[in-house]
């Protein structure tokens, strides 16, 4: 059986749905903290049960007769993120579990100023030292961000955000995909290759495309981080989210979230998605 953690969140429900376009509901299994929120999975034949990485008991029944585990990273971060990670480690070890897959990205240094990936670095150190079979996968950093950080700068003809480098930008769907056919056909053994979308590109380029889909220019300029962080409070992002953010940046100017890899795209058997699709869909659907 095939386990996924976070079965109701975006990435986790993906997984769920592409799995299930390859194998039999029977053989796959959901550890969810409501398993009301999974009903239309059981009805399916979706084994669901209830586990909470916050209360590791909960976990080894969730996860018994797993095969694989796939623990879809917190939401959580810092130490306390990471001790949820190691408490779903931890029972896929106690269940027998063949192998964890984990959903890293391709950024993951433990001196990354971006927090999560300091998280996944963290938590692979953590799956090395299990004794079980784990993989982590090096996600392209989160296309569905793109719009967030492009804001209104169709409108406004700016786009104002710190200094930064090339991003491999990989949607979710294509992550999912790329996952669901690894947990069918057999996982590498450690970190994989990135898993990301087709040409790494910076914010230049992002407002470049910007313009071109809206039929005006749009100008990039560099701010201060200080002055981002003002404009992300300015439309409501609590402190700690925007944080998070402003640490992106100095992780993309030296590279971390590049380049561009062809396994994702070898993986789905098709052409991954071009971050000016995701801008197209965005800027119709403003």
């Amino acid at each position: 059986m095939i386990v996924v953690t976070g079965a109701t969140g975006v990435l986790g429900r993906l997984v769920v749905d592409r799995l299930l376009d390859l194998v039999p509901a029977e053989r796959v299994g959901v550890s969810v903290r409501d398993p009301e929120k999974a009903r239309d999975l059981a009805d399916r034949g979706v084994r669901v049960r209830r586990g909470d990485f916050t209360e590791p008991g909960t976990l080894p029944d969730a996860f018994e007769g797993a095969d694989q585990v796939l623990v879809v990273s917190a939401n959580t971060l810092g130490p306390d993120g990471v001790a949820q990670h190691r408490a779903a480690i931890d029972a896929a070890v106690a269940v027998d579990a063949g192998r964890v897959l984990y959903t890293a990205h391709q950024g993951a240094r433990a001196d990354s100023p971006f927090a999560a990936a300091a998280d996944h670095a963290a938590t692979e150190e953590i799956l090395a030292a299990s004794g079980i079979a784990w993989t982590s996968l090096h996600n392209g950093f989160y296309a569905n961000t793109v719009p967030m950080f492009v804001a209104d700068a169709a409108s406004t003809g700016e786009l104002r955000l710190p200094a930064d480098g090339p991003t491999a930008w990989t949607t979710r769907e294509d992550l999912a995909a790329a996952t669901a056919r690894l947990l069918v056909d057999g996982a590498p053994d450690g970190p994989t290759a990135p898993l990301t979308g087709p040409e790494a590109v910076d914010f230049s380029r992002v407002a470049a495309l910007v313009g071109e889909l809206a039929g005006r220019p749009v100008r990039r300029i560099v701010v201060e981080p200080e002055e981002y962080r003002e404009i992300l409070l300015g439309r409501g992002v609590p402190a700690p989210a925007a944080d998070l953010l402003l640490g992106f940046f100095p992780a993309a100017a030296r590279g971390d979230f590049a380049p561009a890899d062809p396994t994702l795209a070898d993986l789905i058997g098709r052409p991954a998605t071009p971050v000016a699709d995701v801008l197209r869909e965005s800027l119709i659907t403003v």
